[in-house]
């Protein structure tokens, strides 16, 4: 039990030592198309295969290339879609109505780091959002997207949402 305490001690000291200093603003890559590329041939394929569902899908709304990219099982760990590749279309067509537009021939999405291991990708973005104590205020803080690919294609998805 000294043991635990002692850590516990550590870790508030730690805190309070973190809330002392300002914050680091949370930045993308300056060339984010770059960190989706992997020397391993297979996380390479899942490491493209997440460069367009955040491109060609989320960035540039064309859900009807979602077929590439997503299985038809799709699971949906958001709250806020269903489960399936037509209930993550329909998602962003229906509820979100995005309306598709060029795709751009490099990424404009800001993209802090890509991570692939196993059947695994992460993609880490920066956010930006309003300070809850004085809303002229904002502050940076991440996001992610993890997938869990199948034969090229993402199967299964996760992310930090909650219920709109």
């Amino acid at each position: 039990m000294k043991c635990f305490v002692g850590l516990v001690a550590a870790c508030a000291v730690t805190v309070a030592g973190v809330h002392a200093r300002a914050q680091e603003a949370v930045v993308g890559s300056p060339n984010p198309d770059s960190l989706f590329k992997n020397a391993d041939p297979k996380l390479n394929v899942n490491t493209q295969a997440a460069y367009h569902i955040v491109k060609d899908l989320l960035e540039a709304g064309h859900w009807e290339l979602a077929g590439k990219y997503l299985t038809p099982e799709y699971h949906q760990h958001n709250p806020n879609a269903k489960s399936g590749r037509d209930g993550v279309v329909a998602y962003f067509t229906q509820v979100l109505k995005v309306q598709p537009k060029p795709i751009p021939e490099k990424m404009a999405t800001p993209v802090v780091a890509v991570l692939a291991q196993g059947d695994y990708v992460v993609v880490v973005y920066p956010r930006v959002l309003k300070d809850a104590k004085d809303s002229t205020n904002s502050y940076t803080t991440t996001w992610f997207d993890m997938w869990r690919f199948k034969d090229g294609r993402a199967d299964e998805h996760w992310d930090p949402a909650i219920k709109n």
